[in-house]
């Protein structure tokens, strides 16, 4: 019997973001790590190798698709309420013990995460994504960055029938695949994991690269929400969130800045749940050092209206949430405060179309309903 790997290594064609070395290695630019790859060698990813003398990468599968509220992924500031289709492929740069997603992220390196590849062609995405109403096509659940040839395929696909794109990484990029990427993604969610470069060391990565695509995805105009999952006994003290909400805020105050509640998860056990109480500290520093856009997620109804996008001119409310759920929406056809006339920054509609549905699910295994706008 094949084992995944084997399987995997069928699913794929030569890529785009490598160069050759003159010692005859070749260099990935897919990810931070920027693996040079002798003969025969597999990247960091376990999903890009060399093969003779040509770089192949991953193509022509899916390790799952689901239907996402585009407020799960999580982006506030873009079209609030849209239906977003997430797709995945397996492997990972890194090797987060508390990974949700472990099962397609680590598929390649714990024997435990086995999740099977489903044939899928960028046309068959597109036409299933636009039968069910999305508006948004998002690349996630194992990391973007190292399968970002199939992505560009995917979305150069969606672009041309009408939809929004969007990543949801790690942030581990270079500036060759962020040029590579530019022309096709939209959107890009980053996850800041910690401000520490020893955190970063034990997830299999490093801090600059990730504060350096964040900087290059801000000047290049992406738009940018930025993740931190708050972990107890990790990430959690005063001292690092202070110095990351001023990081965030040096790149630009009006990014999104959403701090999560950790539950233990896949190899991380030992730390405690998050609580509302730490959430609500944690924004309350963001905001402290300068951020506009600052939410708490993962406990609905119990952070106050740290769910709610409010205008940071006049105060009033412009979109309420309850979890994934738009509860209010008030922003203007021109992204501005109906009271004050501020800009507020983001990619919004031109009108609030309703939300289709405020829960994930997987196609064709469960019905769905339209939710009431208000």
């Amino acid at each position: 019997m094949s084992t995944l790997a084997q399987v995997l290594a069928h699913e794929t064609r030569e890529g785009e973001l490598y160069e050759r070395l003159p010692d005859g290695r070749l260099r990935c630019y897919a990810c931070g790590h920027c693996c040079p790859l002798p003969e025969g060698a597999i990247g960091v990813c376990k999903v890009r190798f060399n093969e003779g003398g040509r770089l192949f990468v991953p193509w022509g599968y899916v390790g799952g698709v689901q239907c996402d509220p585009i407020e799960k992924k999580p982006f506030f500031h873009a079209q609030p309420g849209a239906l977003a289709y997430s797709f995945g492929m397996l492997g990972c740069d890194l090797h987060c013990g508390y990974c949700q997603n472990w099962v397609t992220s680590q598929a390649l390196r714990d024997p435990a995460a086995v999740a099977p590849p489903l044939q899928a062609t960028p046309e068959g995405l597109v036409d299933d994504a636009l039968r069910l109403h999305a508006r948004v096509m998002v690349s996630t659940y194992n990391e973007p960055l190292i399968t970002s040839e199939w992505a560009v395929a995917v979305f150069k696909e969606a672009k041309a029938g009408g939809l929004t794109t969007g990543y949801v990484s790690n942030g581990n990029g270079t500036p060759e695949v962020l040029e590579y990427l530019r022309p096709w993604v939209d959107l890009y969610k980053v996850d800041l994991k910690s401000f520490d470069d020893r955190h970063y060391r034990q997830l299999g990565g490093r801090l600059q690269p990730i504060l350096d695509t964040i900087r290059r995805l801000h000047a290049m105009d992406f738009w940018v929400e930025i993740v931190t999952l708050l972990i107890p006994g990790f990430n959690d003290s005063r001292d690092e969130l202070e110095r990351l909400t001023s990081f965030i805020a040096s790149v630009s105050p009006d990014i999104p800045w959403h701090v999560t509640a950790f539950h233990a998860d896949y190899k991380m056990t030992d730390p405690p749940n998050t609580t509302a109480g730490m959430l609500v500290d944690a924004a309350s520093i963001g905001r402290a050092n300068g951020l506009r856009y600052v939410y708490a997620g993962n406990l609905p109804g119990r952070v106050g209206g740290l769910e709610d996008t409010c205008c940071p001119s006049c105060g009033d409310m412009l979109v309420a949430r309850y979890g994934y759920h738009i509860r209010d929406y008030r922003i203007t056809a021109d992204g501005r405060c109906p009271s004050c006339a501020a800009i507020v920054p983001g990619r919004w509609s031109a009108r609030f179309d309703g939300q289709i549905t405020s829960r994930p699910f997987i196609p064709g295994t469960r019905r769905f309903t339209i939710l009431s706008s208000r």
